[in-house]
């Protein structure tokens, strides 16, 4: 067998090989650009391989969290890493590469980690991905110094009741890839437990608590041997605390997400986090005493880079600013001179060849007149002389000449209307439509000026009597004023509010019809019972030509409406400034303009807003142990597991006091402080009164289950345990039924 090609010697990292069925690519070095990194080399493995017999037995620790793998009857694993598998691609190449356990951020910079994710083999402490545990088993093996078929026997461990499949499976992989000769299966927990029974920690009865990375477990022990149908398991561990922590600082922290990878979480987890002894006691603590809470708070600071203080600009960066100011300013009057020569070129020409036309027109007869406007496009002599003084304005105003207001002003109907004067009978029917438009248009601004005309009339002489009135009585002048303002300001007042609160409606609900005047709802009535034909149930609206009279009315009246109001703001405004004139520190309230609210002013980020605080969650995490059903798992705590255990065995009282006088607490969630006294008040309560209790921490909860395994494999009985390739072949899947190895150490 190739073993694949690893990228780097402080982390593991391998290339994924192809299937066992299909030959593999040659192996090529992935090289990063020059300069970035030194080389791509394969990863430093144990040279001491081929000195171990084939009898020699491997001992591999298959845990959730960590694999680990040496040889029988020595104290430490020759490797460990994360067992993990992540499937990148090369930036460079476009290659995927698999890469196993912790990632040097170094060296995946060369790779697109944005399509891949984290994958373990694992789902509640099972293997179930057998192509990850492929890629595993081959960097493990690679690490150990194999390099063809690894030939040695295997001892393997595995979770409590693992299922058959997953045995079958397993040791399919390792007899057929892998060549090696015989396999046993051990679970994890019973090796430590043994290991530390060799120690003296704990007796040949017992129980052991295994607080794992994906599950817990509780085995009681009699004679030495596990009591495999009386075991409990629940399936909340490390993981679940770490992922939990994650999520409380995520929400928060909000801003700070980016920050809380799953990996600075699990380090977080192992500094910081305790057992509670009494959770709601805790609980109390941070909510009534600060001091304390205080002092159990722990602070992680982010990195956090002072903004830059604004320093005034010195006078030679005024002056640089205020030359540049000027260049624009400069380059921009250049462009505007530029564009008004242009139009003024532009009008002059037009201007021209208007008078030009125009002198022809004077010396032609009514046959050539008809002719040459039919060229130009003009339908009289009038709309060009309309021309020619829309263009002498416009050039006038362009040169800053005055721009003849005056002469606009008095300028008469003919030029702003050509086609009024001409005879029907010499326009064609467009020209007879357009003049009908001009008709119409003469009529409504001329009617405008009558009206404009007659206000400004009304408005001297309302102001010639008032100011008699003032002469005559001031001070009675000046209280109709008051009065009068106090009139109009009321009407606008009750206006504006049948706008927004709808008029006479008591139950807050505010609808159009509540919203409208008397006119208003007069013009609605009629416009929605216009279709109806009084009573004859047929919609004959628009048959008679007064029917369309009503859009007349109402527009009418819209209109008289519409003016009504403008008239009332109008007047009230006039007031105001009469009585101003009275009485300067007078204030019209619908003049006052209310002052705009202060923008929100963002503060500056200081330290304090990267500092995260670590104090309830400390305890909230890891209490999911005992409680799961804060995080949604319908499950029983580690100390009602021992309850639940001890129920199962079917032995007397005096057998269960035994097993609770050697219970063994193991695993890495195991290490948290606070750990032991909790489970011992906890199994209290479903212990009888003075029932004897005694916990104790493995030596080593981590490291505890391979050396027990390592131990196991170098006995002599070992080679009694295992089964072999012929033993599966024969046998098959139902050999796992009945297998359970004896542990003796």
């Amino acid at each position: 067998r190739e073993w694949p090609f690893c990228l780097s010697a402080s982390t593991a990292q391998v290339t994924k090989p192809l299937p066992p069925q299909s030959p593999p690519p040659p192996a090529t070095p992935l090289s990063p650009p020059p300069g970035e990194m030194s080389s791509v080399c394969r990863a430093p493995r144990e040279t001491d391989f081929a000195r171990f017999p084939n009898s020699a037995p491997i001992v591999i620790d298959n845990g959730a969290s960590t694999f680990r793998i040496g040889w029988a009857g020595e104290a430490e694993p020759r490797v460990s890493f994360r067992n993990i598998v992540q499937r990148p691609r090369h930036r460079s190449s476009g290659e995927t590469v698999t890469v196993v356990g912790d990632t040097d951020p170094a060296l995946m910079k060369y790779f697109d980690c944005t399509r891949t994710s984290i994958r373990s083999a694992f789902d509640d402490d099972v293997v179930y991905q057998f192509e990850y545990m492929e890629y595993i088993l081959d960097y493990a093996f690679d690490r150990l110094g194999a390099t063809s078929e690894v030939g040695h026997p295997i001892l393997m461990t595995e979770c409590e009741c693992n299922p058959s499949f997953s045995r079958a499976r397993m040791s399919e992989l390792l007899f057929e890839t892998y060549g090696v000769p015989s396999v046993a299966f051990g679970i994890d927990d019973v090796f430590s437990y043994k290991y530390n029974q060799k120690l003296g920690n704990c007796g040949e009865d017992g129980l052991a608590i295994s607080c794992e990375f994906g599950t817990c477990h509780v085995v009681p022990f009699l004679k030495g041997q596990p009591v495999l149908g009386a075991c409990c398991r629940t399936n909340v561990g490390g993981s679940h605390i770490t992922d939990f922590l994650r999520q409380l600082l995520s929400l928060k922290y909000p801003y700070h997400v980016a920050n809380f990878t799953w990996e600075k979480a699990e380090e977080l987890k192992k500094e910081h986090c305790y057992i509670a002894a009494d959770y709601m006691s805790e609980l109390q603590i941070f909510k009534n005493n600060k001091e304390e809470a205080e002092e159990k708070t722990r602070y992680w600071q982010l990195p956090w880079v002072p903004p830059p203080r604004d320093e005034p600009p010195s006078e030679e960066e005024l002056a640089r600013k205020a030359a540049y100011k000027e260049k624009a300013g400069q380059r921009l009057r250049d462009m505007a001179a530029a564009k008004r020569s242009q139009k003024i070129a532009d009008l002059e020409e037009k201007l021209s060849g208007l008078e030009d036309l125009m002198e022809h027109l004077d010396g032609a007869d009514e046959l050539q007149t008809t002719s040459i406007l039919g060229r130009s496009g003009y339908l009289s002599q009038q709309e060009i002389k309309s021309d020619i003084l829309k263009a002498t304005q416009s050039l006038r105003k362009a040169k800053g000449e005055s721009n003849g207001n005056e002469e606009n002003a008095d300028a008469s109907g003919a030029d702003k209307y050509p086609l009024v004067s001409v005879p029907d009978d010499m326009l064609t029917p467009e020209q007879l439509k357009e003049k009908k438009k001009q008709i119409l248009l003469k009529t409504t601004t001329e009617g405008k000026l009558r009206a404009k005309q007659r206000r400004a009339e009304e408005a001297a002489l309302r102001e010639k009597q008032e100011e008699e009135r003032r002469t005559e009585n001031p001070e009675l002048y000046f209280d109709e004023l008051r009065a009068r303002y106090l009139e109009l300001s009321e009407k606008v007042d009750q206006r504006k509010r049948q706008k927004v609160n709808g008029n006479n409606n008591s139950s807050g609900a505010v609808g159009r019809g509540e919203r409208l005047n008397a006119a208003q709802k007069e013009r609605m009535r009629l416009l929605t019972t216009a279709a109806f034909d009084r009573g004859k149930g047929e919609d004959t609206f628009g048959m008679r030509d007064e029917d369309w009279l009503v859009y007349k009315k109402m527009s009418k009246e819209n209109e008289e409406d519409d003016d009504g109001k403008d008239d009332d703001e109008s007047e009230l405004a006039r007031i105001a400034s009469k009585i101003q004139e009275v009485d300067p520190t007078f204030v019209n309230k619908h003049d006052a303009v209310e002052p705009a609210p202060d923008p929100h002013k963002v503060r500056p980020l200081t330290a304090d807003d990267f500092k995260i605080a670590i104090g309830i969650e400390r305890f909230r995490c890891p209490e999911v142990l005992f409680q799961p059903g804060m995080i949604g798992v319908d499950q029983a705590g580690i100390d009602e597991m021992v309850s639940i255990s001890l129920r199962r065995l079917l032995e007397d009282e005096s057998v269960k006091e035994r097993l609770c006088q050697s219970i063994l607490v193991t695993g890495g969630s195991s290490l948290f402080p606070g750990m032991i006294p909790r489970l011992e008040s906890g199994i209290r309560q479903f212990r009888p009164y003075l029932a004897p209790l005694k916990l104790v921490r493995a030596a080593d909860p981590i490291l505890d289950a391979w050396r027990g395994a390592a131990a196991f494999a170098a006995s002599s009985k070992f080679g009694k345990q295992t089964f072999t390739l012929a033993d599966y072949r024969e046998h098959g899947e139902s050999l796992f039924h009945r297998y359970n190895i004896v542990y003796t150490l």
